[in-house]
C-alpha cells in the first residue's frame, strides 16, 4: 500500500467521527434557537430596563428602501411682481367672477347654489378667521370646482404691516386652506386692493399670484340689487373680472343680482370661468 493511501478501517472511522460532530453542532444550534430569552432583572424602582436588546426569532423580511425615492413634485415658485394681475388673458368671451371676505354661513351657500345651478366655476378669496370657522364651506368651494384664494387672515390694509405681520396675515390663511382642502391657495388679494413691495414678495415665497379686478360691483356700498346688476353688465367684457363679496356686511343684494346678471352673462355667450396655473 502506498503511503498517501488511508486504510479502509481508518476511513470508516472518519466518517463516524465526521457524522457526530454534524450531530452535535445541530443539536446546539436547535438549542439556541428554541430555548427562550432569560429574564431580565428588574431595578427595584419599578421601571423595566433591559440589559440587552431581546433576540426575535422571526425570520428577515426585507423593507422598502425610501432613502433613494424621487423627491415629491414641487409646484416652481411664481416670480415678484410689481403689480397684480388684472383680466384673463384667454382669448375668446371669458370672464371671471370673485367673491371676497367669505366664507358667510348664511350668503355664501347661496352663492354657490346660484352658481352650481348654473355650472359655472368662480373664485372665492376667503378670510382666514372665517375660513376656520366654516370650514365645511371651504370644502364646498372645492368640491363644486371653484378656486379658493387667499385674502389675508382678518382684512387689515396690508401696506400698514411690518413684513412679519404681512407673513403672518397670509401664511395664516394658507395654511388653513392648505389643511382644510389638501393644498395651498395658488392665489391671493390683498384687502382693499392696497398691495405693496412686501405683499408681493410674500405672496410669491408662499406660493400665490396676485390677482385684483377690471370691474367693481360696487355691491359693497349695498346701493341696491338692480344698481349691482348694471354694474356687472355695463363692465363685461372678454377676459374681464368682477369683484362681488359674500361676507363683510348685508350681502343679500349681492346674492339677488347674481341670480339676475348670470344668466344674462351666459346668454350673451359669455364663459364664466377661473384662471389656470
Amino acid at each position: 500500500m502506498k503511503k498517501d493511501q488511508m486504510s479502509p478501517g481508518r476511513r470508516s472511522v472518519l466518517r463516524i467521527a465526521a457524522c457526530l460532530g454534524a450531530a452535535v453542532t445541530a443539536g446546539l444550534l436547535c438549542t439556541e434557537r428554541t430555548q427562550p430569552p432569560a429574564k431580565t432583572a428588574h431595578p427595584a424602582g419599578g421601571s423595566r430596563v433591559s440589559a440587552s436588546p431581546p433576540v426575535y426569532t422571526s425570520s428577515y423580511r426585507l423593507q422598502p428602501m425610501t432613502a433613494y425615492t424621487p423627491p415629491r413634485f414641487r409646484r416652481a415658485l411664481p416670480p415678484v411682481r410689481q403689480r397684480p394681475f388684472l383680466r384673463m388673458s384667454e382669448a375668446g368671451r371669458t370672464m371671471v367672477l370673485t367673491f371676497d371676505d367669505g366664507p358667510n354661513p348664511t350668503y355664501t351657500p347661496a352663492i354657490l347654489s346660484t352658481l352650481r345651478e348654473h355650472e359655472v366655476r368662480a373664485m372665492f378669496f376667503v378670510c382666514g378667521e372665517l375660513a376656520r370657522d366654516n370650514r365645511d364651506l371651504l370644502r364646498e368651494m372645492a368640491d363644486d370646482g371653484h378656486v379658493v384664494g387667499n385674502h389675508s387672515w382678518s382684512h387689515p390694509l396690508i401696506t400698514k404691516l411690518p413684513p412679519s405681520g404681512i407673513r403672518d396675515e397670509l401664511g395664516r390663511t394658507s395654511e388653513v386652506i392648505e389643511r382644510t382642502l389638501g393644498s395651498a391657495p395658488l392665489w391671493y388679494r390683498a384687502p382693499y386692493g392696497a398691495w405693496n413691495k412686501l405683499s408681493f414678495e410674500i405672496g410669491a415665497e408662499l406660493g400665490m399670484e396676485p390677482l385684483a379686478w377690471t370691474v367693481d360691483s360696487l355691491d359693497w356700498t349695498e346701493p341696491g340689487t338692480g344698481s349691482i346688476v348694471r354694474n356687472v353688465l355695463d363692465g363685461a367684457g372678454p377676459g374681464a373680472v368682477v369683484l362681488s363679496h359674500d361676507a363683510g356686511g348685508d350681502r343679500s343684494q349681492s346674492v339677488a343680482a347674481l341670480r339676475s346678471y348670470l344668466p344674462e352673462l351666459l346668454a350673451a355667450g359669455y364663459r364664466i370661468t377661473v384662471p389656470r396655473r
